[in-house]
């Protein structure tokens, strides 16, 4: 039950929403998310972004940066976060086994 508690739902998140990211369609339209679009402005700071990093995963670099700039900066982000929270949660393993010993 400890291992429960202490596990990282943000690790989930992120892994979730990439795999969720890797296997869409960059093609097809589908709902938004945006507060900002679903309140029907045309312009979002956002907007384009999951489809830049899906168009990322299916190795089109130029549709990527076409759909949004930031596309390639945030997949990095989000992969150093991913990589942040491995760290962590593998460190409080290796702390927890070292306490039991």
């Amino acid at each position: 039950m400890k291992y429960i508690k202490s596990f990282p739902i943000e690790l989930v998140f992120w892994l979730v929403a990439l795999v969720l990211l890797a296997t869409a369609s960059p093609h097809e339209h589908h709902f938004s998310l945006c507060p900002l679009a679903n309140l029907g402005f045309d312009w979002c700071p956002g907007c384009g972004l999951g489809r830049s990093i899906t168009a990322l995963f299916n190795g089109d670099i130029n549709a990527s940066f076409a759909q949004h700039w930031f596309g390639i900066p945030a997949l990095l982000l989000i992969a150093h976060r991913i990589y942040q929270l491995t760290n962590q949660l593998f460190n409080k393993e290796i702390n927890l086994k070292y306490k039991e010993d």
